[in-house]
């Protein structure tokens, strides 16, 4: 019999919570296969079969927290057949002969449901979580005996005598960790945000002319806004030092590198994974380190590494829509650029008024660091650059 223990976590996380396993107890598995995803205040962690072999026991179950090394399970370890990794669905003739995840037995039990009305969405038709989930927000569609209705309500939903709903669900380590972390950052930053606009005519008229030859030359990489952005801001960084800083109790460092984190939404949150050195890349670099990122967070695979440090952060509110926003800095860093939507807008231009496609920047910085011309001169130079791209050529 082997133990299957969590990994040792990075230093800067002290303990996890068992998100879900993926194999139940007697399945056999192949080595490197998939057993159980540990989520953290950062990333998800998996881990993998240590050899061919079976789960005989699991010792922590979903939503328990769990420490760097401490025993998960039992694996026993074992020659596994063709098709002993891949078993036959069979009609189930009992709930005990249905397989499935520890926290969907238990929702199954509290809400007493029927598990032929239940459709499994995981392999080999195991029965999840969600799946339960979706059974019993079924039955509380469906009219049936008080008693059911009774325990449903109980367990998943309350209702107020007006016939309202109201769902109760655990707020999850990354949500949590995430509102730690920006509360920390309003209660210990003197924080100002200064506002400005920039005419995207010349990228636009720039990315337009170039798209589909910068996408050929490139093996495919899309020519996109947000590599021009961050390049501006590299260029800025570089003029403004102070805005690449950050405060350490009362020392400031000043970096000598621009390390950009970029702002990304996945199913667990916002997330910040960081493009190292941006300063050496070029846009297509950019454009294609962006989208390997995103992808990643969209999939629960950023590491550690690739979400820790970062000197300036860019956030993106405009692929939402928003207009106008402040954000948040990310300490320990001392500002954040946000974007916003492109809108047409009439403007000004040499005493005549155009229409021109317009967007709102907001720079939130750090006061006791920052002082505002400096910030208002350094959002103004983004602003110059993004409006006049040579000037990034022509280092002007």
């Amino acid at each position: 019999m082997t133990e299957i223990k969590a990994p040792e976590f990075p230093e800067s996380i002290a303990d996890g919570e068992i998100a879900v396993w993926h194999v139940a107890i007697g399945e056999n598995v192949r080595r490197d296969q998939l057993l159980v995803d540990i989520e953290t205040d950062k990333v998800v962690i998996e881990v993998v079969a240590p050899t061919d072999g079976q789960l005989t026991e699991i010792i922590k179950a979903e939503g328990e927290t769990v420490l760097a090394q401490e025993v998960l399970g039992i694996f026993a370890a074992g020659a596994v057949g063709e098709d002993d990794s891949k078993p036959a669905v069979k009609e189930p003739t009992n709930q005990q002969d249905v397989v499935m995840s520890p926290a969907a037995k238990k929702l199954v039990a509290e809400n007493k449901i029927d598990l032929a009305q239940v459709q499994g969405s995981g392999k080999s038709g195991r029965i999840m979580k969600e799946d339960v989930l979706k059974a019993v927000a079924a039955l509380q569609r469906t009219p049936q005996p008080a008693e059911v209705q009774t325990k449903v309500a109980v367990q998943i939903e309350s209702t107020e005598a007006g016939g309202r709903v109201e769902r109760r669900v655990p707020m999850t380590r990354l949500r949590a960790s995430i509102a730690q972390r920006l509360l920390h950052a309003q209660e210990t930053a003197a924080m100002l945000t200064t506002f400005n606009e920039v005419d995207m005519t010349a990228i636009m008229e720039l990315r337009s002319q170039y798209k589909a030859a910068f996408e050929k030359a490139h093996d495919g990489t899309r020519l996109g806004f947000m590599s021009f952005f961050v390049r501006a801001s590299i260029e800025a960084l570089k003029r403004f030092p102070a805005v690449n800083a950050s405060i350490d109790g009362n020392d400031i460092v000043y970096h000598g590198y621009q390390d950009v984190g970029v702002a990304v939404g996945s199913p667990r949150g916002l997330v910040v994974p960081v493009l190292r050195d941006a300063d050496s890349l070029t846009l297509a670099e950019i454009e294609g380190q962006i989208s390997v990122l995103g992808e990643k967070a969209k999939t629960n695979k950023l590491s550690i590494d690739e979400m820790t440090g970062g000197t300036f952060t860019i956030s993106n509110g405009g692929v939402y829509g928003s207009l106008l926003s402040t954000p948040i800095l990310n300490p320990p860093q001392t500002g954040i650029l946000g974007m916003h939507k492109i809108q047409d807008r009439p403007m000004a231009i040499n005493g005549e008024v155009k229409i021109r496609p317009m967007m709102y920047l907001a720079l939130s910085y750090d006061h006791r660091l920052i002082d505002g011309q400096e910030a208002v001169r350094f959002l103004v130079t983004i602003k110059d650059f993004l409006e006049e791209p040579a000037r990034i050529l022509l280092d002007i």
